[in-house]
């Protein structure tokens, strides 16, 4: 199991550094928490566009009024944003592929209800880091791409075609950190389940916030998607979400400055409030 890191540092006296935690660690806290929740609404909106806005009779929604709880979103937010979905404009789903620094890959799953700014805002992050000379997106089975792609093992980000074929699919079952009775769900535990219910491997989810538990993934084929939620549920866990995510074939390991930059493009894309989940290579 992954562990968190301790940092130890000198003690501070009290009330000393109290403004620059709240500049430093509170300020870009609720700037990311922002922007989770922009993006979980627009999800809700497009959710309840597509199946209607009973939870009870659409299986999406109810997945992703899941996640919002689950991230402790507002009641109130997540009703407006399901009664505005028919005021709403429709959302379109996209997959970009882009080239990051060392030849990194980077796939990138948009949900927007304007993809021309979309793209666009993609284009200006990218090209702060690094000249971008070809643009793809797919939109369901279809490429389309436009200019001539980059060279491979360039340094800086590109949007490029060929991104894709780093990764696989799989399946991908998040489940709450507390099962049905409000028990905390160890490791050893959660591998239990996994084996019972035709998982592949189980994790903790890597992007929850310091303070909060951390959820746990549950991998599996994706043709077992279904299955495997069922079952987990069936055994008294909570699951959250289940959706289909990809996993790099293998990972690219970065000399140290070429890595400072690759993780400054991830944070600027991260903070993309139309790119729902962004996917790399990296080690």
């Amino acid at each position: 199991a992954a562990s968190r890191p301790l940092h130890v540092g000198s003690p501070s006296w009290a009330g000393h550094n109290r403004w620059s935690k709240v500049k430093n660690v509170k300020g870009p806290r609720d700037a990311a928490r922002s922007r989770l929740f922009q993006r979980l609404a627009m999800m809700l909106r497009t959710a309840a566009r597509e199946g209607g806005p009973d939870p009870a009779l659409n299986a999406q929604l109810a997945n992703v009024v899941e996640q919002c709880r689950a991230k402790n979103m507002p009641k109130a937010s997540i009703e407006a944003a399901i009664h505005g979905a028919e005021r709403s404009a429709a959302a379109a789903r996209l997959l970009y592929e882009a080239r990051g620094p060392g030849g990194s890959a980077l796939l990138l799953e948009v949900l927007t209800d304007n993809p021309r700014r979309s793209q666009q805002d993609v284009r200006l992050i990218l090209t702060r880091h690094g000249s971008v000379r070809g643009v793809t997106r797919r939109r369901g089975p279809r490429t389309q791409a436009s200019g001539a792609e980059s060279g491979a093992g360039a340094r800086r980000g590109t949007m490029a075609e060929g991104a894709r074929h780093s990764f696989e699919q799989k399946g991908v079952v998040c489940v709450g950190p507390r099962d049905l009775q409000g028990h905390p769900v160890s490791l050893e535990a959660a591998l239990e389940a996994a084996l019972e219910a035709g998982a592949q491997d189980v994790c903790p989810e890597e992007e929850e916030e310091e303070e909060e538990e951390p959820a746990l993934k549950f991998i599996c084929e994706t043709s077992a998607l279904r299955t495997v939620r069922e079952r987990l549920e069936a055994s008294g866990l909570r699951p959250l979400s289940a959706a289909i995510e990809y996993f790099p074939r293998d990972r690219v390991t970065l000399p140290e400055g070429t890595r400072e930059q690759a993780e400054r493009l991830l944070q600027a894309l991260g903070d993309c409030p139309d790119i729902i989940r962004l996917y790399h290579n990296i080690q």
